[in-house]
């Protein structure tokens, strides 16, 4: 080890002891997980990077940060929640960015993600970047690392995975919970894999060095395992590893070795790290807290006009694109979305020609779009997460999930990292990405291919959710999210929509009205005084409105009747208007009702109108999974029927 590159180590394993020493003194708050024992891992591989490649890391991400950057001020400054810090205290350890470094304290979930930015470098962008994911041997039984391997392997992308092999998952020896070898893991995926240690130098940097270049030259992913040692605790000091084990180690260390062969240049060389922390940290302590309302609005998922409410007048819809299926109305939005912008982008399970997709909305797109539309495989986890990195790179991907109901497999992907990027980073980046999923039942498709659980994402914050239905075009929806929307998007499409024709006028020919934000609500009103405010969205629009005109034309009830476009962050003003002079309140939706939009809806009507909301209801599906018999399918989901009965309940009360 040469002098400078001792520095360079020394600067991180000083800076890591200093967190420690800080957390001890009750100075910082959380967590602190130390790479000391491991420097030499981020200085080899990041010395082969250069400026616009993109950097991952993890939890365990302070050495890759400062190898990257040098930026010892703005990094503590962040862990201490400073002002002056990177993302303005709002990211602290494990969470950081600036200038293409991104982590992220989600064992495995980064992966995906640095695949997506290594699609966007390589295919898209033709560019000479690649990106750079660190992880732990500890990651290597999460699934969506595997998904990404696969994934990326069949793209072919400029991907490089460094594993720390450190021997231990937190406490637990890797031994005792990976199945296998390493190496046979890339491998079996077709990545090229080189393996070295800390403790052979020369080695270590050189193989670093040929596994940049390779990725870099060949615009293929590859894998560099790093034999290492974590000398302290996994975090603070929880530390039940043997003593001797970590002392053998200690004896090796390559930055004692180096320090017992020169002295005096070591001890040299800690002062001037010491002289530099305690400056940075004198200059930290003495700032102000951070102003938490600063940028308060990056924990939006979305403005539904300039202010976030309604405000416009109610008008008729304006839309040529009448009688219109919606399955067409879908294509025509992505085929305009396509031209318009040479960014967009659309990735999924069987998406290209000539199947176009399950419920062929992309019918015939990758025929006229050829790479811009393309298959992937059956990896929800890694599809969403590669959409991220797509979007993180300036791209507008949307990805389409087969079934709603395989959301869930993408959850981690859409709340733990797509939806907080743009707060918990301060600002820095976007990611402008669609999440297309076809939701909803009465197709006899059973249980796992026929539920609504767009209700587990409402209240993400920086997610917006937007469903579509009979009577707003969907195309224009797809438009306005694009233009006006900076964050993800899940974009619900009911299935049985699909095969419906977009219409603007009821069946007893009143017309529909929007209220003219970006993402409307829709009004039918009532015949005469309105008695009762029904609230709907999605598929369910068609068996309401017909449930709201039997009500009028078999009991005299006269509903209004409004259905959000945006369910969150959900516009209330509309409904708060119209339940004001109701006093009466009908939900409606096809998902499971407990904690559920209806809820919401509920509470915040109660909370806005005290005193006055004389009555309310839900209607939703029964609390058991949808089965495929037709005949239960039918008693289990909400209908026309049911709407009418408690429209009829509510008033009658």
């Amino acid at each position: 080890m040469d002098k400078e590159l001792f520095r360079r180590a020394a600067l991180i394993r000083h800076f890591e002891e200093r967190l420690l020493g800080l957390f001890s003194e009750g100075k910082l708050s959380g967590t602190v997980h130390t790479c000391i024992g491991q420097e030499l891992c981020a200085l080899a591989v990041v010395d082969n990077l250069k400026e616009g490649d993109w950097v991952f890391s993890n939890h365990r991400c302070h050495g890759h940060y400062l190898a990257w950057s040098d930026d010892v001020q703005g990094l503590l400054a962040e862990i201490m929640g400073k002002p002056s810090g990177i993302c303005g205290g709002r990211g602290g350890s494990q969470h950081l960015y600036r200038d293409q470094f991104l982590s992220n304290g989600v064992q495995g979930g980064g992966v995906p993600i640095a695949a997506g930015c290594a699609l966007a470098l390589g295919k898209f962008k033709g560019s000479p970047f690649i990106a750079t994911a660190f992880i732990g041997d500890g990651t290597l039984g999460e699934g969506v690392v595997y998904e990404t391997l696969n994934l990326a392997g069949k793209l072919g992308v400029p991907l490089l995975v460094v594993l720390e092999k450190n021997g231990y998952a937190q406490s637990t020896n890797t031994t005792t919970t990976i199945s296998g070898n390493v190496r046979g893991r890339f491998e079996a995926f077709g990545w090229l894999y080189w393996e070295s240690a800390i403790w052979q130098e020369e080695e270590l940097f050189a193989k670093a060095k040929e596994a940049v270049q390779h990725v870099r030259s060949t615009r293929t992913p590859a894998a560099l395992c790093i034999d290492c040692y974590r000398l302290k605790a996994h975090s603070k000091g929880d530390d039940n590893r043997d003593a001797r084990e970590i002392a053998a180690y200690e004896e090796r260390d390559p930055l004692r070795v180096f320090a017992g062969g020169e002295p005096e240049t070591a001890r040299q060389i800690y002062s001037e790290c010491e002289v530099l922390l305690h400056d940075a940290l004198t200059q930290i302590e003495s700032e102000a807290g951070t102003d938490w309302t600063r940028g308060k609005e990056l924990g939006v998922a979305a403005r539904n006009g300039e202010d976030g409410t309604s405000t416009a007048r109610w008008t008729a819809i304006n839309s040529q694109s009448t009688q219109q299926r919606i399955v067409e109305r879908l294509r025509t939005g992505l085929r305009g979305l396509l031209r318009q912008d040479d960014k967009v982008v659309l990735l999924g399970e069987d998406l290209e020609d000539p199947y176009g997709g399950a419920f062929k909305v992309t019918k015939g797109l990758s025929t006229e779009f050829p790479g811009r539309v393309f298959n992937t495989p059956i990896s929800e986890a890694a599809i969403v997460g590669v959409g991220t990195g797509l979007a993180l790179a300036g791209l507008r991907p949307i990805v389409e999930i087969m079934f709603g109901d395989f959301i869930t497999l993408a959850a981690d992907q859409l709340i733990n990292q797509a939806s907080k990027f743009a707060y918990m980073y301060n600002g820095q980046v976007s990611v402008p990405a669609i999440i297309r999923a076809a939701m909803g039942g009465k197709r006899g498709y059973g249980a796992t291919h026929s539920q609504c659980l767009e209700k587990h994402f409402l209240g993400t914050p920086g997610l917006s959710v937007v469903a579509i239905n009979s009577v707003f075009d969907p195309a224009i929806l797809l438009e306005r999210i694009h233009q006006h929307l900076s964050g993800p998007c899940l974009f619900v499409e009911n299935k049985l929509l699909y095969a419906v024709h977009l219409h603007h006028q009821a069946q007893d020919g009143r017309v529909w009205l929007e209220n003219g934000v970006h993402f409307p609500t829709l009004r039918l009103e009532a015949p005469g005084k309105a008695e009762v405010t029904v609230v709907v969205y999605g598929g369910m629009v068609d068996e309401v409105e017909e449930a709201v005109r039997l009500a009028f034309i078999e009991k005299e009830i006269m509903a209004e009747l409004l259905v959000p476009t945006m369910i969150y962050p959900l516009d209330i003003e509309p409904i708060i208007e119209s339940v004001a002079g109701t006093g009466r309140l009908l939900v409606v939706e096809e998902g499971q009702g407990f904690a559920g939009f209806g809820s919401e809806v509920v509470a915040l009507c109660s909370e806005r109108l005290p005193g006055r909301l004389l009555a309310s209801a839900r209607v939703c599906a029964s609390e058991h999974p949808i089965p495929c018999s037709k005949e239960l399918e039918k008693l289990a989901l909400p209908d026309s029927a049911r709407v009418l009965q408690a429209i009829e309940k509510l008033v009658t009360r």
